[in-house]
């Protein structure tokens, strides 16, 4: 009985935190377009385009086209709301932080310029960038990224659609 009373305040108290970011503001905003920014979303909505299925050849086609002819700001501003909705300020200024750093541009890097791979593999960091890889700050920050990831993901191919669609 502990067991379920323990796992019902866990869930209502996930819900809460989640509730919480429902109505993102400007701050939370701004910090999710510098991630988006420093990730190069527009690459990511590349790669979502590339990845997914159509049906011919021509369809393909049109929609790499537009998603080529997106101006990068147009893509960062878009996601920029539902992706203040998934991270938490903290998280979105640590992560923006790592990806402007030359470790975690290597890893953007090998993430939209590696060819297929059998095990995703991560670029060797240096001792410094170890360093850096170890502070509380960003462990904390990467906890959340993670596990908000597939979500961020989910968020580019809703704003596909919304593409192909001509929203």
């Amino acid at each position: 009985m502990k067991f379920i009373a323990t796992v019902l305040a866990s869930v209502m108290l996930a819900g809460a935190a989640h509730a919480a970011t429902a109505n993102p503001d400007a701050a939370q905003i701004k910090a999710a377009h510098d991630l988006m920014a420093a990730m190069q979303a527009e690459k990511m909505m590349r790669m979502t385009a590339g990845m997914s299925k159509y049906s011919s050849p021509e369809q393909r086609k049109q929609v790499m086209d537009k998603v080529i002819k997106l101006q990068p700001e147009f893509v960062y501003t878009r996601l920029a709301t539902p992706v203040a909705k998934l991270l938490s300020t903290e998280t979105s200024l640590e992560m923006t932080k790592f990806y402007q750093s030359s470790y975690g541009k290597k890893v953007l890097h090998d993430t939209y310029n590696s060819g297929a791979q059998m095990y995703q593999t991560a670029p060797k960091a240096t001792p410094a960038e170890q360093a850096e890889l170890k502070k509380p700050a960003y462990l904390k920050a990467e906890k959340e990224f993670k596990a908000n990831e597939q979500a961020i993901h989910h968020e580019t191919f809703v704003l596909l659609k919304e593409i192909i669609s001509g929203k």
